[in-house]
C-alpha cells in the first residue's frame, strides 16, 4: 500500500473521530491489509491529531489476552496512543454522545517513573521502571461501522481508543503484585465482569515490557510520566445512555465513569 493510500484512510478516519459517523472497513476493499498497514495509517492519524494540539500522555495495548488474539488469529497484542483530549477523572461524566459505538473495560494502569527504551527491556527492566498502580476504566470506540473490524482495522483505528477514566488512587509499584489484582466490574450496581490481572499477558507487567520493545522498533521510547493501559480484564460492556460503570479493585480501590 503505497504512503498517499495511508495518508487518505487516515483522513478518513480522522473526519469519522471528527462527526461521528463511522466509515466502512478498510479491509472488505483490501482484505490482504496486514498490521504494518494498519500501523502506517495510525502514524498518519496520530499526526493529524497532534497538529490539532494534542499530545500523546502514553500507550494502550489491545488483544493481551488469549482469547481475544484467537479471535482475530494473531499470537501478538497491539497498542495505540492514549492522547491527552481523552483523560478523564474518577466519577466524571462521559457523554455518550462523544462517541460512535462505545464500550467499557476494566484495566490495570501503571505510571512510569523512568525512562524505558527498547529493544532489550526485560520483565525486570519494566517492573523497575513503573512508579504506580492505578485502577483504570476504558471506553473503546470503533470508528469504523458496526465493530465490524479486522486487526489492520483496529490497529489504525488508534487501537479503537476511545477514553481513559483515571483512578484517584496512585498505589506504588513496589508494594503490590499486579498479577494478583481481582476486579469486579459494575454496571448500574449489577455484577457484570470480573476479572485478575493476570488475564493480561499473564502479568501486566509484561505488557509495558513488550510496548517499550515494540515500540522501540520505530525509534519511539516510554517516557517518565507515560500513562500505561494493561489490556482489559473481561469482555467489553456496551455503554448506553445513563449507564453508571464502577470497577471496583483490590488494592487500588475503585474507579467510576457516568456516561
Amino acid at each position: 500500500m503505497s504512503g498517499l493510500d495511508h495518508r487518505s484512510r487516515a483522513r478518513a478516519l480522522y473526519q469519522a473521530r471528527a462527526t461521528r459517523v463511522p466509515i466502512a472497513p478498510f479491509t472488505d476493499d483490501d482484505p490482504a491489509m496486514g498490521m504494518a498497514d494498519g500501523y502506517a495509517i495510525q502514524r498518519d492519524l496520530v499526526g493529524m491529531l497532534l497538529d490539532d494540539g494534542d499530545r500523546v500522555i502514553g500507550y494502550k495495548a489491545g488483544l493481551t489476552s488469549v482469547p481475544m488474539q484467537r479471535l482475530f488469529g494473531v499470537d501478538t497484542p497491539d497498542y495505540g496512543p492514549v492522547l491527552a483530549s481523552t483523560l478523564y477523572a474518577d466519577g466524571d461524566r462521559v457523554p455518550r454522545e462523544a462517541f460512535i459505538a462505545p464500550k467499557v473495560e476494566a484495566e490495570i494502569v501503571f505510571r512510569l517513573g523512568s525512562r524505558l527504551a527498547g529493544p532489550g527491556v526485560t520483565l525486570e527492566t519494566a517492573r523497575a521502571a513503573i512508579a504506580d498502580v492505578m485502577a483504570g476504566l476504558e471506553i473503546v470506540d470503533s470508528r469504523i461501522a458496526d465493530w465490524r473490524i479486522r486487526l489492520a482495522d483496529t490497529i489504525a483505528d488508534l487501537a479503537s481508543n476511545g477514553a481513559l477514566v483515571l483512578g484517584d488512587r496512585a498505589v506504588p509499584a513496589r508494594d503490590v503484585d499486579p498479577r494478583l489484582i481481582g476486579m469486579v466490574f459494575s454496571r448500574n450496581d449489577e455484577v457484570v465482569a470480573t476479572g485478575a490481572g493476570a488475564a493480561a499477558l499473564g502479568d501486566p507487567v509484561a505488557v509495558v515490557a513488550w510496548l517499550a520493545n515494540t515500540l522501540g522498533e520505530h525509534g519511539v521510547a516510554l517516557e517518565p510520566g507515560h500513562l500505561i493501559l494493561t489490556g482489559a480484564l473481561h469482555a467489553a460492556v456496551p455503554m448506553n445512555p445513563g449507564d453508571r460503570f464502577v470497577a471496583e479493585f483490590d488494592r487500588l480501590g475503585s474507579v467510576a465513569v457516568q456516561a
